[in-house]
């Protein structure tokens, strides 16, 4: 039996990797930015005149690069260093983000300048995406890919909770450009630390069209691969129509309006740091089986706003939703870092990538057919049963339950 002490190592033993330390400092400092941005450009749109139409163009604007590009960067990411393109990533989100502090805070923003910085913004994500889970799998021994990645998330879900309030206040106090600010000096910051990992390239051959080509035949061949794709695009287009969206309005017809809604929000939040917590004690033998079910706990908080329970019973919802949602992020990343050969992961990664960002659009359209049709309730329950099937129909496919976690003895990248 294992003493404490014993127990704390094992948790904790990806950080003795001073590669991984590194990542996470970088990762921890980008995300003391990326906390306030939302915030941030949401009130830099309102303050030169813009509406929620002009907001929605902009965040499109954000949006479609990564969609785009994100093939390209999972292609490059299985042929260059994954440190260089990491670097190169934050470099671009730096400038991005500095531009619009600028414009901001010199009254020089029109809603083109503020979409094209998103456009920079966004592309620079389809690049850094495909490169961070490589990177990864690249520095920490595969057994210890679980700790490693509930590590990487453990500041970043406890940042979640506080930035939105400080960024918040630093917007009130000093206006957006001074978060915007902030949130390029962070990218900066994280591109010299994310240069300093000196990760070799992955070994490639082939023209880049003939490696998107292979990418896309594993990728297919992976059973596992696509079908959780393709489940997670439906559930994620549920959430986003149920919760992000909906959520508000509920919120403001049933319950206390935005003071409840922050309080949903916050218990969310908080889920998903318990979630992170339960994800370093917890090491699930059937990784792909447990994401599925721990993300079927999305529909807790729809059903509940959807029944119109009381306030306590939604946010009792929200925070085991949260959890669900974190370990199962941290089972699937895991389960995808050991069943993928690295000389693949950027491209599949990528196709994986995809199919989440495409619920964005989804799930707004979702919304915008179906309140012309049914009550709030009704879109809350359909958006919910949406998620069910989802993970039922997932569960039904065999190559499933064939994911699960490699040892020590295994060899890493089977494939599967």
């Amino acid at each position: 039996m294992k003493t404490g002490a014993e127990v704390t190592t094992i948790r904790t033993a990806p950080l003795r990797v001073a590669a991984f330390r590194r990542f996470v400092l970088a990762n921890l400092i980008s995300a003391t930015g990326s906390a306030m941005a939302p915030l941030a450009l949401a009130y830099s749109v309102i303050e030169q005149g813009g509406g929620t139409g002009v907001l929605g163009l902009v965040l499109a604007m954000n949006t479609v690069p990564t969609i785009a590009f994100l093939l390209a960067g999972g292609v490059l990411a299985d042929r260059l260093s994954r440190s260089r393109i990491l670097f190169l990533g934050n470099l671009l989100a730096a400038a991005a983000q500095g531009v619009l502090a600028a414009i901001v805070a010199t009254d020089h923003a029109t809603t083109a300048a503020i979409a094209v910085c998103g456009f920079a913004s966004g592309t620079a994500v389809a690049f850094t995406v495909p490169a961070a889970q490589g990177a990864v799998a690249q520095i920490v021994p595969a057994e210890q890919l679980q700790q490693a990645n509930a590590l990487l998330r453990l500041p970043s879900n406890a940042i979640r909770v506080l930035g939105p309030v400080i960024g918040g206040l630093v917007v009130a106090a000093g206006g957006p450009s001074w978060a915007l600010a902030w949130d390029a000096l962070t990218f900066v910051a994280a591109a010299l630390l994310l240069l300093g990992l000196r990760l070799d390239a992955p070994f490639t051959a082939g023209s880049a069209l003939g490696d998107l080509r292979a990418g896309w035949t594993g990728f297919w061949s992976r059973t596992w691969l696509w079908t959780y794709t393709a489940a997670g695009t439906v559930l994620v287009a549920a959430w986003l129509a149920g919760f992000q969206l909906l959520g508000p309005v509920v919120a403001a017809e049933r319950y206390g309006g935005a003071r409840d809604w922050g309080l949903v929000q916050a218990a969310f939040a908080a889920g998903l740091l318990a979630g992170t917590l339960v994800c370093l004690r917890w090491r699930p033998y059937r990784l792909l089986t447990v994401a599925i079910v721990a993300s079927s706990a999305l529909l807790l908080p729809l059903t509940a706003l959807g029944w119109g329970l009381p306030l306590p019973g939604v946010l009792l919802a929200a925070l085991l939703a949260g959890v669900g949602l974190d370990v199962a992020i941290v089972a699937w990343t895991t389960a995808f870092q050991q069943h993928v050969p690295q000389a693949e992961m950027g491209r599949m990664s990528a196709f994986n990538s995809v199919g989440e960002r495409l619920a964005i659009p989804l799930g707004y359209l979702i919304t915008a057919l179906a309140a012309h049709t049914w009550d709030n309730g009704t879109v809350l329950m359909a958006c919910a049963g949406l998620i069910a099937a989802a993970a039922v129909l997932n569960l039904c496919v065999p190559d499933v339950y064939r994911v699960n976690r490699l040892t020590g003895s295994d060899q890493t990248g089977t494939g599967k």
